[in-house]
């Protein structure tokens, strides 16, 4: 629904931002290094996540693109919300968390406060795969692309009733395979598979 917000910030801490947009304030919790990364600014654009639950529609922001690209890899993971996605990044840095997953270092992501040995094997079993494709290196964007493909086509599948974690290891399977897919070629083939 949100792709950034920008515009003044009225209000910070550690925890999140008030961005005046237009009159309109807009609370948006932020990562420790977002917030970092805001620094002494008065104003700032944050990329955005709506979460919608059933008791309320939460705004998380983030200063880079990848950093949200990630943030949304990270909440497909069982057991792993919002909430948990969002710690993970304020202790970890991008870069690290990606380098963790890519190289199976269970004890970095399980250094994360809250994140037992179970949760941290499921986020290297699930994400391996999505990230090391990624290849980040600081200042580097993500090639959003995968991800947006990716998306799109699960957002279509669901809709049309298919299970999500089938869909997910479909189009999976699908992207390692095909060279330069679109969204259509990629919903067609996983219609046929699923």
């Amino acid at each position: 629904m949100y792709s950034f917000i920008s515009g003044k910030i009225a209000e910070k801490n550690p925890a999140y931002v008030v961005i005046d947009n237009h009159g309109v304030g807009y609370l948006i919790n932020i990562t420790l290094n977002t917030f970092a990364s805001i620094g002494e600014q008065l104003e700032a654009k944050l990329y955005v996540h709506l979460a919608v639950r059933e008791d309320a529609h939460v705004l998380y922001g983030f200063y880079t693109e990848e950093e949200r690209s990630l943030f949304l890899q990270l909440i497909t993971v069982s057991g792993v919300g919002c909430n948990t996605a969002r710690l993970i990044l304020s202790s970890l840095s991008v870069k690290e968390t990606v380098d963790a997953i890519a190289s199976n270092n269970i004890k970095a992501i399980q250094s994360v406060k809250g994140i037992g040995a179970k949760t941290a094997q499921r986020i290297i079993v699930d994400l391996h795969d999505k990230v090391s494709k990624l290849n980040i290196s600081e200042g580097e964007k993500l090639p959003l692309g995968y991800n947006t493909l990716k998306e799109e086509a699960l957002s279509a599948l669901m809709v049309l009733g298919f299970n999500r974690t089938s869909i997910e290891k479909t189009l999976d399977k699908l992207l390692s395979q095909m060279e330069n897919p679109n969204v259509e070629q990629l919903i067609k083939e996983a219609l046929r598979l699923l």
